[in-house]
């Protein structure tokens, strides 16, 4: 397969990790490939870091359909791409994120990750024209498409718009969640909420995507980073990310605790806990003038008691944010610069498990024992590849 020659794949049979039922485990079944499309590119998965959202797709928190393949923090290789693409080629290393539609009004305005019809093409489980990359074994239907990549398997298919070219001195195994949950966490504080040097900033929050803000605030010369949790051991990493301070919200009133440390109310906030009652904690915590952000996944409906009397007199504002309001093609390479230069080290949130291993990854994720899991799939080397 040569770039640009080749619109279609032969039809071939790789391993992919597929979810048959709401809550079910991820079975290891062969899949085969469709035809690629002339806007389309065929990656082969190194790596694909494991998040929040495929757990809560898996177990219809967010209704997907199923049968399908999850995974949406692939790394990995170019081995062919359709007609139309010209931006990538064969042996190219990338890291694989969300797809957009590039044609709605979000999408025009620089704001991709806000994409009017970003359910669609992320969460559908086929392609917008109701078609899909995958079929199984015995030719039955098989979702996917999910985030674009569906990429807990050998290759993915994805869009020329959510594969992303990088630096191939970085390590390749390891780039996967920059595409969703580092970018989140980063981008949040980076790009939406963008704080500033000598400024103070709090995480709600001490998982993969609050500890990216931690390190995202401190790249940026914020001198008050505050990170709130309830487990000791992410609080503990936390201090050795940047932050100034920590708070254990089980041991001590963390309003207060805020309060105190920023001398009356922190200037920026994140919350990546979805809890209705930390974010009405995390309003209550900043100072007058105060910006906070909701990055966390609540189950639909989900509604927090805000204090409107408090949030008005003290010009509070309170943003959502989806996806770090990044333009993955320009904010995941300075993400890697950053990590290259030792201003970003977030490989100490990784811990990396085989391919059939994946259902420990996701019990270690869900009970706290892994912060960030990183899925190896197959060799980073091409000539050495399964």
């Amino acid at each position: 397969m040569t770039q640009n020659t080749q619109q279609q794949t032969p039809q071939k049979t790789y391993k992919a990790a597929v979810i048959r039922e709401k809550g079910g485990k991820f079975q290891m079944e062969t899949v085969k490939a469709t035809d690629m499309r002339d806007d389309e590119v065929l990656v082969r998965v190194v790596a694909a870091g494991m998040c929040h959202t495929d757990m809560v797709a898996r177990d219809q928190v967010f209704p997907v359909p199923q049968p399908i393949v999850l995974g949406h923090e692939g790394s990995g290789i170019v081995q062919a791409v359709g007609s139309k693409v010209t931006e990538l080629a064969a042996g190219d290393h990338v890291v694989l994120t969300f797809l957009n539609c590039n044609t709605c009004n979000a999408c025009h305005e620089g704001h991709p990750a806000y994409c009017e019809n970003f359910n669609d093409y992320n969460f559908s489980g086929q392609r917008v024209d109701g078609s899909h990359a995958l079929s199984a074994e015995d030719d039955s239907e098989l979702h996917d498409r999910f985030f674009g990549q569906s990429s807990f398997s050998e290759y993915a298919i994805a869009n020329v718009r959510n594969v992303i070219k990088v630096r191939k001195d970085a390590p390749l195994e390891l780039l996967g969640p920059l595409g969703c949950g580092i970018q989140t966490g980063a981008g949040t504080v980076m790009n939406a909420l963008k704080v500033s040097a000598g400024s103070s900033f709090v995480a709600w929050g001490g998982g993969a995507v609050g500890l990216s803000a931690v390190m995202a605030a401190a790249a940026l010369g914020a001198t008050t980073i505050i990170a709130i949790d309830i487990v000791p051991s992410r609080l503990a990493l936390a201090r050795t990310l940047g932050a100034t301070h920590v708070i254990n919200s089980k041991e001590e009133d963390a309003v207060a605790r805020v309060k105190e440390i920023t001398h009356g109310g922190a200037q920026f906030a994140m919350d990546s806990t979805g809890i209705s009652a930390l974010i009405c904690d995390m309003m209550a915590s900043l100072r007058s003038r105060g910006t906070a952000a909701i990055v966390g996944a609540s189950a639909p409906g989900t509604t927090a008691a805000l204090d409107v009397t408090d949030i008005m007199q003290n010009c509070k504002t309170l943003i959502g944010v989806v996806e770090g309001d990044s333009v993955p093609s320009i904010f995941i390479p300075v993400l890697i610069d950053l990590y290259m230069a030792g201003k970003f080290p977030f490989d100490k949130l990784v811990k990396f498990y085989d391919f059939d291993d994946i259902n420990q990854a996701a019990e270690d994720s869900e009970k706290g024992i892994t912060l960030k899991p990183i899925i190896k799939i197959s060799a980073t080397d091409d000539s050495k590849k399964a």
